[in-house]
């Protein structure tokens, strides 16, 4: 199993951070220096799991990641590999997650390249294997929900029914936080769905394709994260908590 990181995003409302970087570069380090930034901690997550290779998707400011590649490889003992999203800033992340689909045949934990999160959700996915799941999402039960966060409904046996940001909060089980198991043996299932969610609306999230494959009726599992410290990066406000987060990791 290796990591993977979609980091391919342009984060226009964290301008002017994102006027040179993609947002998995954007500073989350108190002083905002640049000293650690999403890529770095999700990396470091890694490696605390003992992964030892990570792929990264990268597309806008995708130079910005070559440039850094070596010395992350050094610093956090993973083999980066950089898988290039040819329509980053023209569609949505369904196609930055096919860019991955050969990637998945080895079996990976993903995360989005604007989450900031603890080593222990990766944790509480891998321990959540070896009972026939094939993928596996992080979820937030404990957090109040609103209408812009990506919430999940499942039923015990059955797995995900929905995953949408839009539905009623109150009929929610939990939020998807962006980090998921993804078992090689669903690699298959998981790029047809993703395909023919981006050919049917280039917009579509990769969310998205996985309600493609529950509608198939595949099942996809969850894993409750509990009551833990993270944040999605789409803002300023966003980014100065994930700041405040940051350092407590």
């Amino acid at each position: 199993m290796i990591g993977l990181v979609l980091a391919a995003g342009a984060g226009r409302r964290l301008r002017p951070y994102t006027d040179t970087l993609p947002k998995a570069l954007v500073p989350v380090d108190p002083a905002g220096e640049g000293t650690t930034t999403v890529l770095d901690l999700t990396l470091g997550n890694f490696r605390e799991v003992g992964l030892t290779e990570a792929a990264v998707v990268v597309g806008y400011r995708k130079e910005a990641v070559h440039e850094r590649r070596a010395a992350l490889e050094k610093k956090y003992g993973v083999k980066l590999h950089l898988v290039d999203n040819d329509k980053a800033e023209e569609w949505n992340n369904a196609y930055s997650l096919w860019c991955a689909r050969d990637v998945i045949k080895e079996g990976v934990i993903l995360a989005n390249g604007d989450t900031v999160h603890p080593v222990s959700v990766e944790q509480t996915l891998l321990d959540a294997r070896g009972k026939g799941q094939r993928i596996i999402l992080a979820l937030d039960t404990v957090k109040k929900l609103a209408d812009e966060e990506m919430k999940v409904v499942t039923e015990p046996a059955r797995g995900v029914r929905r995953i949408t940001k839009l539905m009623d909060p109150a009929d929610a089980t939990g939020e998807y936080i962006g980090v998921t198991l993804i078992e090689g043996d669903a690699a298959a299932d998981l790029a047809d769905a993703l395909k023919a969610t981006y050919e049917r609306d280039p917009q579509l999230y990769y969310e998205d394709g996985y309600q493609e494959m529950v509608n198939r009726g595949l099942t996809i599992d969850t894993a409750a994260i509990g009551d833990v410290k993270w944040v999605e990066i789409d803002n300023h406000d966003d980014l100065n908590k994930a700041r405040e987060i940051a350092c407590q990791y």
